[in-house]
């Protein structure tokens, strides 16, 4: 699930929102699987959370180098 941050940088606009609706969607299923506690590893939502910040951080770039 975690890409490095070159391969993100690496990535087109297209690819980098491509990238964010997985992520996007894997949040809102490990949020409903906490809340139906069958979720094991809580570190999970933090991690994807911060996944979702460096891709919207490299995106923000993005879009002002242009």
């Amino acid at each position: 699930m975690k890409a490095k941050d070159k391969d993100l940088r690496a990535m087109d606009m297209d690819g980098l929102k491509k990238e964010l609706q997985e992520l996007l969607k894997a949040q809102f299923n490990l949020r409903i699987q906490k809340s139906h506690q069958q979720l094991q590893n809580t570190s999970l939502i933090r991690k994807t959370r911060r996944e979702i910040a460096r891709v919207r951080t490299i995106m923000t770039q993005k879009a002002a180098s242009k």
